[in-house]
Order: C-alpha cells, then sequence, then structure tokens
C-alpha cells in the first residue's frame, strides 16, 4: 500500500508522490524565540520530526529546514520588558530552543535559518511582488494586496466577507484593504531596522518564512508543516505572495497537527495555561513524551494531564523491560540464531508474527501516519516477545526470531525515538551533564572575579577538544 497523506490544501488523503522522485524537500515553521517554548509548541517538533525519520526509514532522502524567527513585535515587546536589546532576547531563547529540542531527543534540521540573516532574500521578493503588481506602499509601511491574488484562502477555505467583518482584521487607512498584510514595516523608534528600498524598516512574519523556504528547498517543494493555528493567516499568505512571485505552485502538501488542550482549552501563552517543555523535561524523560504525543493521530487534538504523561511513562516503562529481558534471554541462548535445526509443525509461528508486525506497522504509518495504530502494532508485537522470552526452552527458529525481533524492534526506534536511549545515547547525556557542571563551575569562578581559574579551566578543556564560548546570555561549548 502508497504511503498516504492528508492535505490541507485538498481537504483528503493523497498517494504521496515528491516532485522529485526518491526526494523530499520538508519545511517545519520554528519557534519565535522571544520565551521557552512550551508543550503545544513541542508537539510539530516531535510529530514532525518523526514523520521526517519514517520518511527516510522508506527509503527517501530528506532536506528538513526548519526556521526561527528571530526579529517579531513579541520580541521587541519581551526586550522592553526586559531593558535590553531585542538581539540579546532572540540570542538567549534560541539558545534554550536548541537544549530544549536535543533534549526531546529531536534530530537537527538540515538547516535552521534564522529571519535576521536573510533579509536580502526577503527584500529581493518583496521586490519582485512590488514589481509585478501584488504588492504597494502604505504609508512607510509595504503590503501585500490580496485582492490580485485569485483564490486567497484557499487553504483555510474561509470566507473573505467574513474575514471582512472579523475582529481579527486590523484597520489601517493607507491599505487598500483591510486583509491586505504587512511584507515591510517602517522603523519606529527604539526597534531594531534594517536598510531597504522603501527606507528603513524590518520584515513581516509572513515574507519571512516564504523566503527562507525558497532559499533553501526552491520555489516549490514537497511538505510545509506547523499546527493548525498556522493556517490563517500565516501559510494562507504565504501561498499567496510565493506563489504571487513565482507563477508557481508554492507547497504540494500542506501537513498540520492538532492542538493540545487542557482543562477543554487549547494551550496557548496568550491564555496563560501553559507547560514549558523545559519543566516537564525536568519531571519526565524524553522518550515518555515522545510517547504520550505519539498516542494521538497528529491530526486531531491532545488532551495534556501530568495522568496522562504518568501513562505514557508506565507504556515506556513496559517497553523497556521487555527490551531488557529480550537481550538477557539472547545472551542466555548464546545468539543460537545461525544453527540450522529442523523446526517443528507450528514453531514457524512466532517468526510468521514478526513479518506481519512489520507489514503492519508500515500500513499504520503510511495511513496518514497513524502512530497510534503503529503503537498498538508494537505493543501487540512485545506481548509475542515477552511470551517467548518467558519460554524455558526455545526452538532453534524461534531463537532466529528473538534475534530479528530485537532489530525490528531497534528499527522501530530509530523512528520513534521512545525505547531506552542506546549506551551512546546514555553516554551523551552524561557527558552533558558533566559539561553543565563545569560550565556552572566557571560562571561562579567568574562571578567571584577568579578569572585565573576559570581561565585555566577553560583552557584546560580546549586541550580536551572543547571550545568554550562566552556570550551576553551565558557560556556554552561546542567540540572543536
Amino acid at each position: 500500500m502508497p504511503l498516504r497523506i492528508y492535505n490541507t490544501l485538498t481537504r483528503q488523503k493523497e498517494e504521496f508522490a515528491p516532485l522529485t522522485p526518491g526526494r523530499v524537500g520538508m519545511y517545519l515553521c520554528g519557534p519565535t524565540v522571544y520565551d521557552y517554548f512550551h508543550i503545544g509548541n513541542a508537539r510539530p517538533f516531535v510529530m514532525f520530526d518523526v514523520f521526517r525519520r519514517y520518511l527516510q526509514y522508506r527509503g527517501y532522502q530528506v532536506r528538513f529546514v526548519m526556521n526561527l524567527t528571530d526579529i517579531d513585535d513579541r520580541i521587541i515587546t519581551r526586550a522592553h520588558e526586559l531593558g535590553v536589546p531585542a538581539q540579546e532576547v532572540a540570542l538567549k531563547y534560541t539558545q534554550a530552543f536548541f537544549e530544549d529540542l536535543q533534549k526531546l531527543g529531536i534530530r537537527p534540521a538540515d538547516a535552521y535559518p534564522k529571519a535576521t540573516e536573510h533579509i536580502t532574500e526577503i527584500i529581493r521578493l518583496i521586490t519582485t511582488l512590488l514589481e509585478k503588481g501584488f504588492a504597494y506602499q502604505a504609508g512607510e509601511d509595504v503590503v501585500f494586496d490580496v485582492a490580485k491574488f485569485e483564490n486567497y484562502t484557499k487553504l483555510s477555505g474561509k470566507k473573505l466577507e467574513e474575514l471582512h467583518a472579523g475582529h481579527r482584521v486590523e484597520v489601517d487607512e493607507h491599505k487598500h484593504n483591510p486583509l491586505d498584510f504587512v511584507l515591510w514595516k517602517a522603523m519606529k523608534p527604539g526597534e531594531p531596522w534594517w536598510e531597504s528600498p522603501w527606507g528603513r524598516g524590518r520584515p513581516g512574519w509572513h515574507i519571512e518564512c516564504s523566503a527562507m523556504a525558497m532559499t533553501y528547498l526552491g520555489e516549490s517543494f514537497d511538505i510545509h508543516a506547523g499546527g493548525l493555528d498556522l493556517i490563517f493567516p500565516h501559510h494562507e499568505n504565504e501561498i499567496a505572495q510565493s506563489e504571487a512571485a513565482t507563477g508557481k505552485p508554492f507547497v504540494k502538501y500542506w501537513m498540520h497537527n492538532g492542538f493540545i488542550d487542557i482543562d477543554g482549552e487549547k494551550m496557548s501563552k496568550s491564555l496563560g495555561n501553559f507547560k514549558t517543555a523545559r519543566d516537564i523535561l525536568a519531571k519526565f524523560p524524553a522518550t515518555a513524551i515522545r510517547l504520550f504525543f505519539l498516542t494521538k493521530h497528529y491530526r486531531g487534538p491532545i488532551d495534556f494531564s501530568w495522568e496522562a504523561l504518568q501513562n505514557a511513562l508506565k507504556a515506556r516503562e513496559r517497553l523497556n523491560v521487555a527490551c531488557q529481558a529480550l537481550q538477557r534471554k539472547l545472551e542466555a541462548e548464546g545468539k543460537l540464531a545461525e544453527k540450522t535445526e529442523t523446526a517443528a509443525p507450528g514453531q514457524q509461528s512466532f517468526l510468521q508474527s514478526l513479518a506481519e508486525a512489520r507489514a503492519g506497522f508500515i500500513a499504520a504509518l503510511d495511513d496518514d501516519f497513524n502512530t497510534a495504530q503503529g503503537l498498538a502494532v508494537i505493543f501487540d508485537f512485545v506481548r509475542e516477545v515477552n511470551r517467548c522470552t518467558e519460554k524455558q526452552t526455545l526452538s532453534a527458529p524461534e531463537r532466529a526470531g528473538l534475534d530479528q525481533a530485537k532489530n525490528l524492534l531497534e528499527e522501530w526506534n530509530d523512528v520513534l525515538g521512545i525505547f531506552e536511549s542506546t549506551a551512546a545515547e546514555v553516554d551523551h547525556m552524561r557527558f552533558e551533564a558533566v559539561m553543565k557542571v563545569l560550565l556552572d563551575l566557571r560562571q561562579a569562578l567568574r562571578a567571584e572575579k577568579n578569572f585565573k581559574l576559570a581561565d585555566r579551566l577553560r583552557d584546560g578543556l580546549k586541550t580536551a577538544g572543547i571550545i568554550i564560548e562566552d556570550g551576553a546570555s551565558g557560556s556554552r561549548w561546542r567540540a572543536e
């Protein structure tokens, strides 16, 4: 059965056929770095990390891009509240974002473009829109003229007359239409700015993503992902400005994950009902958090509660115990998988369950990335594995089957990241913990003005191939 995914643009499941056979360009809207991201923000980061892994598991070469919005009204507001430059706020929470992403077991993207590093591309794109008549100057700003773009709202399906009447539309006397959105914002006192043909200012949110996505993935690419809340206006506006500029379809498949609810409401910072991923990671392992997300279909809502996380933790422990028992059994049996003992009637059943489990997992995730069904397949298979490991004696086919079962579980874990960490990952986490202790110690030495010993610690680490970089938001390390 071919891989099928639900396309928000067409409102139906479609067979997945990338623009270039065997290769996938994928873009995920990343964070606006003005605060620690909450567990609702973490859902798309985890879910589309898994989806990317699954595409690779199915043999695709995936180029995965996640942007960082490092200039925005919220960053500027936070900077004013703290009395620091906006750049300092963005730097602090960019570093925190990468730290938390790593803790969640999310594999690095192929590129993390930042808006402030792509001002040239943004200006070039706005210039094209002006030249083609899709944008105009409204006072000192540059805005996109939605009336010029045919089939605006084709992604969201919203009706223009309802949007005109909606309270979310900001009124501006300089605009032709209240729905027209800003591409370039004129400089205001105390705000960061860049030079442009229209004067000093900064880019609007929507144009940033279009410019960065096309820079790294081309004018048309396969998958654009994000939360449901981004469909309108953000993704709708991305489509309008990108297709107006290029005359080509911007994205073939749009994928959107559902919200995390708490007490029946969407979790959000504006409602004040959020839990940061950082706080939850202090109480639960990343594997349990990932399992919590994967127990529900990505397009539907998921209810957050401490009880739900505890249940995910217990489920994760059942998987870990089964894997450990399997490893002990294999060691006790001496890994006799290569023996060619003739199987008695019925002894091939475990090998058959292996093939069925692999096929069942693929069928589940091929059906619009149904991780909940995929987990059901895994837990059913683990019960089969447990029955086999509990036997006193095993036939040669069963021994061979257990060896294959270990490989299959490792395959699945490579996609989902929900089992016990491998030895290499444990060593890495220990190393991270040691480095944190050393950085904290060095910071304390500097605070006490014991610069000689602080420098000695830094230089000693350098001889071991570890470079310490000091910045406004603290110190961090990297391998030389």
